[in-house]
């Protein structure tokens, strides 16, 4: 019966689908990032007005049928750059998380497996782990200047020393199993070993991890562009919108609530969805559930 493994690879690939689904943490987070990341993926199509036009005429308006989220003092809509900074914002972070993961899990790996670099390796992660990661970006992007490389970096390097540590973790308790210790004995390479024996068993912790440290650039993001240290001024991101907010916060709230109140809810969302996902790719929690 050929058509019998392809089958039961396929039903196993729908369960495992099915499970992580029906976690209601995983459900509800993937619901908010989906209704937070789908109008910022698609923000030309749902928001035709040029988020940098400026209109003095129509400044300090506040929410209405034209101007959905009203306008700031410049008379630029609010909606359009909340929903493309969305763009710059999430953009960040998928990026930041996907740098982080792939450097740090290459890194993580060597570090657990040649014992020789492993001392080395993990000294440097402490040291940069030791400094605080909102200084390091502001002091990157200080030199670098506002870009969103610049950003994208300095987010990043500090993410980094958590994805080798995690790995390294993980690749110490595997490298001592015995399947591991039969491919060293059949003379199988460094590099396959890890490859096919190691790194398969990090994937769904590193799901997880990806999560957070999405959720975190993202947050780090506003942050700097809250202090001025961010992306260059011109450039909507929720960061730099609400900055600019401060200044007629009493006047005009409805410029810092819309972009604040989606910071808020893409963190919540990413958050909640990378708890169902470590509830459900960890066997011991699974277990205890």
């Amino acid at each position: 019966m050929p058509s019998s493994t392809p089958a039961s690879a396929t039903d196993r690939e729908h369960d495992a689908l099915k499970k992580i689904l029906d976690n209601p943490s995983v459900a509800l987070g993937l619901v908010i990032v989906v209704i937070m990341a789908v109008p910022a993926l698609f923000a030309p199509l749902v928001s035709s007005i040029d988020p940098t036009a400026m209109a003095p005429m129509e400044r300090i308006k506040p929410p209405s049928a034209s101007h959905w989220f009203g306008t700031d003092l410049f008379g630029r809509d609010v909606y359009s750059r909340v929903v493309h900074g969305g763009r710059t914002s999430l953009l960040v972070g998928l990026t930041v998380a996907a740098i982080s993961i792939v450097i740090g899990m290459v890194i993580g790996a060597a570090s657990g497996y040649i014992r020789v670099i492993d001392a080395v390796v993990m000294r440097i992660m402490d040291g940069l782990m030791a400094i605080p990661s909102l200084l390091l970006a502001i002091a990157m992007v200080s030199v670098g200047g506002a870009s969103l490389t610049s950003v994208v970096v300095a987010i990043t390097l500090p993410e980094i020393p958590r994805v080798v540590r995690l790995v390294r973790g993980i690749v110490l308790t595997i490298r001592e199993e015995a399947y591991v210790e039969a491919a060293v004995t059949a003379g199988t390479s460094t590099v396959a070993i890890l490859w096919r024996h190691i790194l398969p068993n990090t994937i769904a912790a590193l799901i997880v991890l990806a999560s957070y440290i999405g959720a975190s650039a993202v947050l780090t993001e506003a942050s700097l562009g809250f202090l001025g240290a961010g992306i260059s001024p011109e450039i909507p991101s929720w960061g730099n919108i609400i900055a600019e907010a401060r200044v007629s916060f009493q006047i005009a709230p409805w410029i810092l609530f819309f972009p604040s109140a989606c910071l808020v809810l893409i963190v919540l969302g990413v958050n909640v969805l990378g708890d169902g996902l470590r509830d459900t790719l960890d066997p011991r929690l699974a277990k205890k559930m």
